[in-house]
């Protein structure tokens, strides 16, 4: 099936710029594919590329962590006991493949086989969110979701997965950090609108910038010397951040409820995945303090993860179908989704 999706721009901006219509591409992405996997009633999270491989792990919870071919548009395995797969860390650098759990474990596995070397328990009574690598200690960092007070940060040794030590901080929720490999993590704190500069060696505070919004993802741009970041609640943007200063240098507004960021150096955009509106913001990036709307795709509501497929610069968008059903008494909506419904989409850049 193939289905054009047209980008779009608010009405307001196209009577204020007309010549804007004739500068922007009428067509940014173009669906190729859907494809249909066997699920259960699950919910998902992350989706994550294998670098520079047609290997994409979707960690969908109930179901474990599925390996999802993109160049054979077909699932090819599932690891072993990944039952509450969250959040993947993939280092083909270590052949090593690591999974923040629902259950407060982490998996590891090699990457290249897929054989799991062990699931240990590590937070007692909250799940863990996701992960990172900080190239310039050789560590990887893993991160509790949200909680009643603050946020641990479990650090260990990248190579065998032996602990070494955790961090606490007074943070009810810490999303994806971003490391430079020079000795900085940039972390954001979501609930308090900041973003924490860190020494990766010792996880000390170095400073605290003010965003003015719900920070939810940060990615280093190693090209521009910025932070790329992303803010979803009642004010959803993209925006540079100038991590000597910490000064904001580029906003542009996006669509709700972000959960997936990705970076086309190729093309020179940044896409945002928006699971409550069901579109991906297309922005252009004109230097690294000069960005622009290029338009909305639309997808469909509850489409919140994506990621990009960095040889091809295609877009992996995924959902599945479900219904809402108020609760008896509060009338509170809760959502159930339909078995074999689960869809990865695939999207070729224009």
């Amino acid at each position: 099936m193939k289905n054009f999706l047209r980008a779009s721009l608010p009405l307001a901006a196209v009577l204020a710029t007309p010549t804007l219509a004739a500068d922007a591409p009428g067509l940014l992405y173009r669906e190729r594919s859907v494809v249909t996997l066997p699920s259960t009633d699950t919910y998902w999270d992350y989706i994550k590329f294998e670098p520079g491989t047609s290997r994409l792990f979707m960690a969908r919870v109930a179901d474990g962590l599925t390996v999802y071919d993109v160049d054979k548009q077909q699932a090819v395995a599932t690891v072993e006991n990944s039952i509450g797969a969250n959040g993947p860390l993939l280092l083909p650098q270590f052949n090593r493949g690591y999974v923040a759990m629902t259950d407060g474990s982490l998996l590891s596995f090699e990457l290249n086989s897929l054989k799991v070397l062990a699931r240990q328990p590590l937070a007692d009574g909250i799940g863990l969110n996701s992960g990172i690598l900080d190239p310039a200690t050789r560590r990887i960092h893993f991160i509790t979701g949200t909680g009643e007070k603050e946020s641990t940060w479990f650090t260990l040794d990248t190579a065998t997965g032996r602990l070494l030590g955790k961090t606490v901080f007074p943070f009810r929720k810490m999303d994806d950090p971003a490391t430079d490999g020079k000795g900085n993590i940039f972390a954001p704190a979501r609930l308090d609108d900041i973003v924490l500069k860190l020494d990766s060696k010792t996880l000390k505070e170095q400073a605290r910038w003010p965003i003015g919004c719900n920070v939810s993802k940060v990615r280093y741009q190693a090209s521009t010397g910025r932070i790329i970041g992303a803010c979803l609640g009642n004010k959803p943007m993209v925006f540079a951040l100038n991590p000597e200063t910490g000064t904001v240098t580029a906003r542009v507004p996006i669509g709700g409820g972000l959960d997936g960021l990705a970076i086309d150096e190729k093309h020179k955009r940044i896409i945002s995945s928006n699971g409550a509106d069901g579109t991906l913001s297309v922005i252009a990036q004109d230097g690294p303090d000069a960005f622009r709307l290029l338009g909305l795709i639309n997808t469909r509501v509850g489409s919140r993860m994506m990621d990009i497929d960095q040889r091809t610069g295609n877009l992996y968008v995924v959902n599945a179908d479900s219904t809402q059903v108020p609760e008896a008494g509060t009338g509170k909506l809760t959502r159930t989704y339909h078995p074999d419904s689960f869809k990865v989409h695939m999207l070729v850049p224009e």
